[in-house]
């Protein structure tokens, strides 16, 4: 009955695959919420979504009742369908994206926004005239951002610092692994042998919680058994730096976030880590076997262009924060 009433809607309704897709998020987040963040649409658009899904199939496919949520017998099944139907639509539209004078014709990528304005460039010239790219599509932001890419298919490749593990069907390259640094205004005089001597005389500017660096900033400053005071908070490195710069604090960042501040001169003193040092890495992550050595060979530009990059703008500092594959 179910795939009875699917086969008629496929054939009616322009919307399933939407609602497909929708579904699909919602099993492998078991939230609404999340789900519909990833996809970049509002809550009760996916709460329709699903509705609308379960109308077509004739069956409850979601268990509202328990937390997290958890599919039924017949979401499990509508969800192997779904993914075959997903995945053979995204086979159909990548071909078509290919198809051209050269392999690949169009591309999507993300990327970070702090290494975004370093690597475009590179990128441009690299996929224009090594694989005749035609359509090349960017977009920057952060990890959290390039999971919502991925995950609705609409990047092919990202440049990013979550590796996605938890996600199947991925090419993985690896770019570089940076340390964090300590970052101090250039007319810091005060003491500086510890993090406490910093926070005596300095607040520390941070990237917010909900960021994937503010998350790990804020994980090691619990190892480190230090309670520090939520007091300047931003989700771009171009606003932490910006306040670090005019002396309103402190900051703990990666070489590669700092970029954007030290290529418009900002007064900033980069020293190791007064205390355990801990890293992030870059990782290039595209669909798997669906570009060629594409993915490899930006990983390769990724790395020479900041690693570049950062020596020019900081020096032995920078450079020594690095560690190439």
């Amino acid at each position: 009955m179910m795939q009875e009433k699917l086969s008629s809607r496929l054939l009616s309704d322009k919307n399933l695959v939407t609602a497909l897709e929708v579904f699909v998020a919602i099993a492998e987040t078991r939230q609404v919420t999340r789900a519909a963040k990833l996809l970049g649409i509002t809550q009760s658009a996916a709460s329709q979504q699903l509705a609308s899904l379960e109308e077509a199939c004739d069956a409850r496919l979601v268990d509202r009742s328990v937390r997290p949520l958890r599919l039924t017998q017949a979401g499990e099944l509508c969800l192997r369908h779904a993914q075959r139907i997903l995945n053979s639509i995204e086979d159909l539209a990548t071909s078509m994206r290919h198809e051209g004078p050269r392999p690949i014709s169009v591309l999507r990528v993300g990327m970070l926004a702090s290494i975004a304005t370093t690597l475009t460039p590179p990128l441009v010239n690299l996929t224009k005239a090594d694989f005749g790219v035609e359509d090349l599509t960017l977009h920057a932001g952060q990890s959290g951002d390039h999971e919502a890419l991925l995950r609705s298919k609409r990047a092919d490749l990202v440049v990013t610092s979550n590796p996605f593990y938890d996600m199947d069907g991925l090419e993985r390259h690896d770019v570089l692994t940076e340390t964090f640094l300590l970052v101090l205004p250039e007319r810091y005089r005060g003491p500086s042998g510890s993090l406490s001597d910093i926070l005596d005389n300095l607040p520390l500017v941070r990237f917010a919680a909900t960021t994937s660096v503010g998350r790990r900033t804020e994980q090691h400053l619990r190892r480190l058994k230090l309670a520090v005071p939520r007091v300047i908070q931003a989700d771009r490195s171009s606003m932490v730096t910006a306040c670090v710069a005019q002396g309103l604090g402190f900051t703990i960042l990666t070489p590669s976030l700092l970029i954007d501040g030290f290529v418009e001169q900002m007064p900033l003193s980069l020293r190791p880590l007064p205390a355990a040092s801990f890293s992030r890495s870059i990782t290039v992550v595209a669909r798997a076997g669906e570009l060629g050595n594409l993915p490899e060979r930006v990983a390769h530009m990724a790395a020479q262009s900041l690693t570049d990059q950062i020596t020019r703008q900081m020096g032995p500092v920078g450079r020594e924060a690095l560690s190439l594959p």
